[in-house]
């Protein structure tokens, strides 16, 4: 597989915002982007603060241009801060140096893409990233 689909961008979605529900969670937002870090979908439930879907951008595509979860951006913030800060402005869509950004890979292993979970704290947004990865039937990288 080289690449995410429409329809698992969407299972993707479905089942984070089940889990969201599930753990009753306050209002997520969720995106889901390519492997070139371009938007496939993204959600924000009712209620959502009104800049969600940047953060949950920003946690998916920050991710992608570094190669590791926005969990271990978080982790380098700590022991680089200067290096993370300086992402912002070179990154189109910034990095989010907390849990809830995953890239996805693919049945060979490849990158297809990221999803973004924003909106309740970064494990439960985490927790919602993983559940949406397996039920669209792709691993974290």
């Amino acid at each position: 597989m080289s690449r995410i689909t429409l329809e698992q961008a969407n299972a993707i979605i479905a089942a984070a915002l089940a889990k969201g529900r599930e753990l009753a969670l306050k209002p997520l937002t969720i995106a889901v982007l390519d492997a070139g870090g371009h938007a496939i979908a993204l959600q924000r439930q009712d209620g959502a603060a009104n800049h969600r879907p940047q953060i949950a951008i920003g946690k998916a595509s920050g991710a992608l241009a570094l190669g590791v979860s926005s969990r271990q951006i978080g982790e380098m913030a700590e022991a680089r801060p200067i290096f993370v800060a300086a992402l912002g402005p070179i990154l189109p869509h910034g990095a989010i140096p907390a849990a809830g950004g995953i890239i996805l890979v693919g049945t060979d292993g490849a990158p297809v893409g990221a999803v973004g979970v924003t909106g309740d704290t970064s494990d439960n947004d985490e927790a919602c990233a993983l559940a949406g990865a397996a039920a669209a039937g792709l691993k974290p990288q």
